[in-house]
């Protein structure tokens, strides 16, 4: 009899491991280059520097799921970001600054909470011709996407072809205040098909402020933002034909009640429109070419800036790989557009700007 409990008792324990399947991965990217620019700075000087993240951020993360059972799995996501160059945590020297969330799978769907990617990041993943890459994309002319969310319940679910998400965040930066329901507030939803060669997707996405600095008042003095709201929609598509990969995309945009959307020359310019256009060639299994270009215009303001992006990679192997990128912006009456990004630290208004990197990245 004992030795027959002992046995049910083996028996159970190998039944609950079973049960209970759980995994961790380690997994990451470290990406590093030599880049140029011209006309950068508020002096317009020549600029030669190491980059880390030509064609993905630098990056090391945790990956982890476990097998409840019945279909529900429990997950998770640590993943930091790093600049190759210094050693220096990324996301304002956040430890987990990409990712780092908690949450429930199953057949119906993924409920995750934490900082996570927003709407727009996933939609400019998946359309954005250069795969929104820190050197060069579409997250120069427009960052939001490649933006991230502090305090996000989020919820992505994949039905066949079709893919559905939607994301709250209670505050997407900083921790959430007593009496400021709204202060940082974001949400949005994603929509998404893909059958074949074909994709299609839009996306919507609604932003508040935090706090801003009072002109003129002594330093710290700051007023509530949280009435200012930034509003986008999106809608993008893909087709393969062959080697060739083709991208066309708009977005639209718009501030109010004081906010001001990046590049924009002044709060007056509170709409934008961006249209962009790409096409990526796989010429050999191991040699690809991809370009892109974007115009971004602006309500009642001739400042309107164009970017062009250009990125030749080789993959060496299925984990390392060698790329050459080169960019171009092009600014008139007034516009501050750099191939990084906006503002005088990038380049001075009126000034065009040239961009190149050549990089390794490897995978693991």
């Amino acid at each position: 009899m004992k030795m027959k409990l002992f046995a049910a008792a083996v028996a159970a324990l190998a039944a609950g491991g079973a049960y209970a399947q759980s995994s961790v991965t380690l997994y990451g990217v470290v990406d590093a280059g030599i880049e140029y620019n011209n006309n950068a700075g508020p002096n317009g000087d020549n600029l030669f520097r190491m980059q880390s993240g030509g064609q993905s951020g630098s990056r090391w993360g945790l990956r982890g799921v476990e097998d409840l059972g019945g279909g529900l799995k429990g997950l998770f996501v640590l993943e930091s970001g790093f600049d190759i160059d210094t050693g220096r945590s990324g996301q304002d020297n956040r430890l987990f600054g990409r990712a780092a969330y908690v949450g429930l799978q199953n057949q119906f769907g993924t409920l995750t909470l934490g900082r996570q990617q927003t709407v727009m990041y996933d939609f400019g993943l998946q359309f954005d011709p250069m795969a929104i890459a820190p050197r060069y994309s579409i997250t120069s002319i427009a960052p939001e996407f490649q933006s991230r969310a502090d305090n996000t319940v989020k919820y992505v679910g994949k039905f066949g072809g079709l893919t559905a998400s939607a994301m709250y965040s209670f505050r997407n930066e900083g921790q959430e205040e007593a009496g400021a329901f709204r202060r940082g507030q974001e949400y949005g939803a994603l929509l998404s098909y893909a059958a074949g060669p074909f994709a299609v997707g839009a996306a919507y996405d609604e932003t508040h402020g935090t706090t801003v600095a009072v002109p003129g008042a002594p330093a710290g003095t700051v007023v509530d933002a949280s009435g200012r709201r930034i509003r986008r929609a999106t809608v993008a598509g893909s087709y393969a034909f062959g080697p060739a990969k083709a991208f066309v995309g708009y977005r639209w945009a718009k501030a109010a009640d004081g906010a001001v959307l990046p590049g924009a020359p002044s709060v007056d310019n509170s709409t934008s429109n961006l249209y962009w256009a790409g096409l990526a060639y796989q010429l050999t299994p191991a040699f690809s070419v991809t370009g892109a270009a974007y115009y971004q215009d602006f309500r009642r303001t001739g400042a309107d800036p164009w970017q062009f992006a250009l990125t030749g990679d080789y993959a060496l192997s299925k984990r390392t790989d060698i790329y050459a990128s080169v960019s171009y912006a092009l600014n008139k009456d007034g516009s501050q557009l750099g191939v990084a990004g906006y503002g005088p630290a990038n380049v001075q208004a009126d000034k065009d700007q040239i961009g190149a990197i050549v990089g390794v990245r490897h995978k693991f």
